[in-house]
Protein backbone atom coordinates (compact mmCIF):
# COMPACT_ATOMS: atom_id res chain seq x y z
CA UNK A 1 0.00 0.00 0.00
CA UNK A 2 1.32 3.46 -1.19
CA UNK A 3 2.14 5.84 1.94
CA UNK A 4 0.11 8.66 2.12
CA UNK A 5 1.79 11.87 1.78
CA UNK A 6 1.78 14.73 4.51
CA UNK A 7 0.07 18.01 5.52
CA UNK A 8 2.59 20.53 6.77
CA UNK A 9 1.58 23.48 8.39
CA UNK A 10 3.89 26.33 7.15
CA UNK A 11 4.07 29.47 9.11
CA UNK A 12 4.52 32.98 7.37
CA UNK A 13 5.62 36.31 8.50
CA UNK A 14 3.37 38.92 9.73
CA UNK A 15 4.02 41.85 7.49
CA UNK A 16 7.27 42.96 6.06
CA UNK A 17 10.29 41.58 7.64
CA UNK A 18 13.05 39.26 7.41
CA UNK A 19 11.45 35.52 7.45
CA UNK A 20 14.78 34.49 9.02
CA UNK A 21 14.25 36.69 12.26
CA UNK A 22 11.05 34.78 12.74
CA UNK A 23 11.20 31.69 10.52
CA UNK A 24 13.21 28.49 11.39
CA UNK A 25 15.57 26.60 8.73
CA UNK A 26 12.85 24.04 8.79
CA UNK A 27 10.47 26.32 7.28
CA UNK A 28 12.84 26.70 3.97
CA UNK A 29 13.44 22.88 4.19
CA UNK A 30 9.92 21.97 3.91
CA UNK A 31 8.73 24.55 1.02
CA UNK A 32 12.01 22.87 -0.92
CA UNK A 33 10.51 19.35 -1.27
CA UNK A 34 6.67 20.75 -1.23
CA UNK A 35 5.21 21.92 -4.59
CA UNK A 36 1.29 21.25 -3.52
CA UNK A 37 0.09 24.31 -1.56
CA UNK A 38 -3.17 25.49 0.31
CA UNK A 39 -3.12 28.78 0.71
CA UNK A 40 -5.56 32.11 1.22
CA UNK A 41 -4.35 34.48 -1.88
CA UNK A 42 -2.35 33.24 -4.58
CA UNK A 43 -0.32 36.47 -5.24
CA UNK A 44 1.48 36.61 -1.38
CA UNK A 45 1.75 33.13 -0.94
CA UNK A 46 4.22 33.34 -3.78
CA UNK A 47 5.92 35.98 -2.59
CA UNK A 48 6.13 34.26 0.95
CA UNK A 49 7.74 31.36 -0.76
CA UNK A 50 10.05 32.95 -3.19
CA UNK A 51 11.83 35.41 0.11
CA UNK A 52 12.06 32.42 2.14
CA UNK A 53 12.88 30.19 -0.57
CA UNK A 54 14.66 32.35 -3.56
CA UNK A 55 15.74 28.91 -5.40
CA UNK A 56 12.18 27.62 -6.00
CA UNK A 57 10.93 27.25 -9.05
CA UNK A 58 7.17 29.67 -9.30
CA UNK A 59 5.99 27.29 -12.46
CA UNK A 60 6.34 24.05 -10.53
CA UNK A 61 3.80 25.57 -7.63
CA UNK A 62 0.24 24.45 -7.40
CA UNK A 63 -1.84 26.35 -5.67
CA UNK A 64 -5.58 25.79 -3.99
CA UNK A 65 -7.91 28.52 -2.82
CA UNK A 66 -8.74 28.39 0.80
CA UNK A 67 -10.96 31.49 2.39
CA UNK A 68 -14.13 33.01 3.38
CA UNK A 69 -15.27 32.59 -0.46
CA UNK A 70 -13.97 28.68 -0.71
CA UNK A 71 -16.96 25.93 -0.90
CA UNK A 72 -16.63 23.73 1.88
CA UNK A 73 -17.08 21.07 -0.43
CA UNK A 74 -13.67 21.69 -1.70
CA UNK A 75 -11.87 20.76 0.78
CA UNK A 76 -11.13 17.25 0.09
CA UNK A 77 -10.18 18.24 -2.81
CA UNK A 78 -7.59 20.48 -2.04
CA UNK A 79 -5.69 17.63 0.01
CA UNK A 80 -6.65 14.49 -2.23
CA UNK A 81 -2.44 14.78 -2.93
CA UNK A 82 -1.62 13.36 0.45
CA UNK A 83 -4.22 10.07 -0.50
CA UNK A 84 -1.70 9.92 -3.55
CA UNK A 85 1.05 9.90 -1.26
CA UNK A 86 2.26 13.98 -2.00
CA UNK A 87 3.03 16.23 0.60
CA UNK A 88 1.22 19.37 0.56
CA UNK A 89 1.77 22.89 2.86
CA UNK A 90 -0.82 24.37 4.41
CA UNK A 91 -0.19 28.20 4.68
CA UNK A 92 -2.15 31.29 6.56
CA UNK A 93 -1.84 34.70 4.98
CA UNK A 94 -0.02 35.63 8.66
CA UNK A 95 1.21 33.87 11.27
CA UNK A 96 0.58 29.98 12.24
CA UNK A 97 -2.17 27.78 10.18
CA UNK A 98 -4.98 26.86 12.09
CA UNK A 99 -4.88 29.43 14.84
CA UNK A 100 -7.83 32.40 14.08
CA UNK A 101 -7.27 30.68 10.34
CA UNK A 102 -9.58 29.25 7.51
CA UNK A 103 -7.11 26.45 7.72
CA UNK A 104 -8.43 24.77 10.19
CA UNK A 105 -10.85 23.06 8.09
CA UNK A 106 -8.33 21.20 5.78
CA UNK A 107 -6.07 19.97 9.25
CA UNK A 108 -9.58 18.27 10.52
CA UNK A 109 -10.16 16.54 7.24
CA UNK A 110 -6.46 15.50 7.17
CA UNK A 111 -7.17 13.83 10.87
CA UNK A 112 -10.24 12.27 9.66
CA UNK A 113 -8.22 10.56 6.50
CA UNK A 114 -5.45 9.13 8.96
CA UNK A 115 -2.76 11.87 6.71
CA UNK A 116 0.07 13.06 9.39
CA UNK A 117 -0.45 16.51 10.35
CA UNK A 118 3.19 17.98 11.00
CA UNK A 119 2.87 21.67 12.14
CA UNK A 120 5.85 23.78 12.24
CA UNK A 121 7.91 26.37 14.07
CA UNK A 122 6.63 30.11 13.38
CA UNK A 123 5.55 33.47 15.05
CA UNK A 124 1.92 33.32 16.34
CA UNK A 125 0.90 37.26 16.91
CA UNK A 126 -1.91 35.69 19.87
CA UNK A 127 0.81 33.78 21.39
CA UNK A 128 3.56 36.63 21.40
CA UNK A 129 1.47 39.39 22.28
CA UNK A 130 0.55 37.09 25.34
CA UNK A 131 3.90 36.47 25.52
CA UNK A 132 4.47 40.36 26.06
CA UNK A 133 1.78 41.08 27.68
CA UNK A 134 2.33 40.08 31.45
CA UNK A 135 -1.21 39.12 32.16
CA UNK A 136 -1.95 35.44 32.89
CA UNK A 137 -0.10 32.57 30.62
CA UNK A 138 -2.06 30.23 32.43
CA UNK A 139 -5.72 30.68 31.93
CA UNK A 140 -6.44 32.25 28.78
CA UNK A 141 -9.40 33.14 25.54
CA UNK A 142 -8.81 34.00 22.02
CA UNK A 143 -12.47 35.71 21.53
CA UNK A 144 -11.54 36.04 17.23
CA UNK A 145 -14.07 39.51 16.82
CA UNK A 146 -15.78 41.45 19.09
CA UNK A 147 -19.58 42.48 17.30
CA UNK A 148 -19.77 46.18 15.36
CA UNK A 149 -22.92 47.28 16.30
CA UNK A 150 -21.63 49.66 19.45
CA UNK A 151 -24.10 48.49 21.83
CA UNK A 152 -23.64 45.01 21.31
CA UNK A 153 -19.94 45.63 21.73
CA UNK A 154 -19.84 47.30 24.44
CA UNK A 155 -22.15 44.51 26.04
CA UNK A 156 -19.14 41.86 24.80
CA UNK A 157 -16.50 43.82 26.44
CA UNK A 158 -18.17 44.28 29.72
CA UNK A 159 -18.87 40.19 29.72
CA UNK A 160 -15.05 39.40 28.82
CA UNK A 161 -14.63 42.12 31.45
CA UNK A 162 -16.51 39.96 33.96
CA UNK A 163 -15.76 37.08 33.01
CA UNK A 164 -11.46 38.13 33.38
CA UNK A 165 -12.26 38.46 36.74
CA UNK A 166 -14.39 35.82 37.45
CA UNK A 167 -11.91 33.09 35.89
CA UNK A 168 -8.45 35.51 36.51
CA UNK A 169 -8.60 34.91 32.75
CA UNK A 170 -6.94 37.26 30.42
CA UNK A 171 -9.47 37.78 27.42
CA UNK A 172 -7.84 38.75 23.49
CA UNK A 173 -9.30 39.69 20.51
CA UNK A 174 -8.90 41.24 17.67
CA UNK A 175 -10.60 44.03 15.04
CA UNK A 176 -10.05 44.95 11.61
CA UNK A 177 -7.50 46.88 11.28
CA UNK A 178 -9.08 50.05 10.14
CA UNK A 179 -11.50 49.63 12.91
CA UNK A 180 -8.65 49.57 15.99
CA UNK A 181 -8.70 52.99 16.78
CA UNK A 182 -13.26 53.03 16.78
CA UNK A 183 -12.84 49.62 19.09
CA UNK A 184 -9.94 51.46 21.25
CA UNK A 185 -12.18 54.24 21.79
CA UNK A 186 -15.16 51.77 22.69
CA UNK A 187 -12.77 49.88 25.18
CA UNK A 188 -12.36 52.79 26.92
CA UNK A 189 -15.61 53.85 27.26
CA UNK A 190 -17.21 50.29 28.52
CA UNK A 191 -14.49 49.18 31.23
CA UNK A 192 -13.82 50.03 34.32
CA UNK A 193 -10.75 52.32 35.28
CA UNK A 194 -8.55 49.55 36.73
CA UNK A 195 -8.88 47.04 34.33
CA UNK A 196 -5.65 45.84 32.59
CA UNK A 197 -5.44 46.88 29.21
CA UNK A 198 -2.78 45.25 26.82
CA UNK A 199 -2.57 46.49 22.96
CA UNK A 200 0.07 44.41 20.94
CA UNK A 201 0.38 46.07 17.11
CA UNK A 202 2.71 44.92 14.32
CA UNK A 203 4.51 42.19 16.62
CA UNK A 204 7.89 41.11 14.92
CA UNK A 205 7.64 44.60 12.76
CA UNK A 206 9.97 47.49 13.55
CA UNK A 207 7.33 49.25 14.52
CA UNK A 208 6.25 46.56 16.94
CA UNK A 209 4.53 48.03 20.20
CA UNK A 210 3.26 46.21 23.28
CA UNK A 211 2.10 48.08 25.93
CA UNK A 212 -0.01 46.89 29.34
CA UNK A 213 -1.77 49.45 31.24
CA UNK A 214 -4.54 50.68 33.34
CA UNK A 215 -7.94 51.26 31.66
CA UNK A 216 -7.38 55.15 33.33
CA UNK A 217 -3.88 55.41 32.37
CA UNK A 218 -4.14 54.69 28.74
CA UNK A 219 -7.05 57.61 28.70
CA UNK A 220 -4.19 59.43 28.62
CA UNK A 221 -2.13 58.47 26.41
CA UNK A 222 -2.02 58.65 22.39
CA UNK A 223 -1.65 56.07 20.41
CA UNK A 224 -2.48 55.85 16.22
CA UNK A 225 -3.76 52.19 15.66
CA UNK A 226 -4.93 52.43 12.54
CA UNK A 227 -4.38 49.99 9.61
CA UNK A 228 -2.33 47.92 11.73
CA UNK A 229 -2.61 44.40 12.68
CA UNK A 230 -3.12 44.69 16.11
CA UNK A 231 -4.15 41.94 19.47
CA UNK A 232 -6.26 43.21 22.49
CA UNK A 233 -5.99 41.82 25.62
CA UNK A 234 -7.93 42.91 28.89
CA UNK A 235 -7.84 41.29 31.96
CA UNK A 236 -9.77 42.67 35.39
CA UNK A 237 -8.44 41.54 38.56
CA UNK A 238 -10.50 41.74 42.02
Amino acid sequence: MKALGKLYLIPTTLGESDPMDVLPQTVKRAIDFIDYYIVENEKTARKSIKIVHPEKKQPDLKLSLLNKHTDAKEHATMIAPCLQGINVGLMSEAGCPGVADPGAAIVKIAHEKGIQVVPLVGPSSILLALMGSGMNGQSFAFNGYLPIEKSEKKTALKNLEKLSSDKNQSQLFIETPYRNNKLLEDILQALQPNTHLCIACDITLPTEYIKTFRVADWKKIKVDLHNRPSIFIIHKTN
